[in-house]
């Protein structure tokens, strides 16, 4: 049976961090069409987890090494811009916490988006989907 448009659709995304001065950061990376800030984040990929999903993303969208944390942190939905004329999909995204060990310079994705690290609660406020801003503000890496 074949999905329809309005079906949800499941992505898995990353709450990439780092811990400066005992304080959290977490990346952001800007969208491709809209440049609005958001999270890595991605569809199932054959024969990966969703933990391994999403340290992919974090890699091809944002450059980052680093360790992914085995439990989902919560979910977010949101609908996903399709090409014009093309309805947009709704989508649910599983997040996982992922420690950033280093940034690479080239990556994937390093002409097509633009990343900046802010305090959870900054985060929070630059983000659009408000479940998201939720998991983002509440966001304690001393809590994984």
């Amino acid at each position: 049976m074949s999905a329809s448009k309005r079906d949800v659709r499941t992505q898995f995304a990353a709450i990439c961090y780092r811990v400066l001065r005992d304080k959290p950061e977490v990346l952001l990376i800007s969208s491709r069409r809209s440049r609005r800030w958001i999270i890595p984040k991605g569809w199932p990929m054959d024969g990966k987890t969703p933990t391994e999903c999403a340290m992919a993303e974090a890699w091809e969208e944002a450059g980052v090494i680093g360790r992914v944390h085995p439990r989902c942190l919560g979910l977010f939905s949101y609908l996903k811009e399709m090409d014009e004329g093309e309805a947009n999909l709704p989508c649910v995204a599983m997040v996982y916490a992922v420690r950033v060990k280093s940034l690479a310079k080239d990556y994937p994705e390093a002409n097509e988006r633009q990343r900046r690290w802010f305090r959870p609660k900054r985060a929070a406020e630059r983000v659009d989907e408000p479940e998201l801003a939720h998991l983002l503000q509440k966001f304690d890496p001393s809590l994984l």
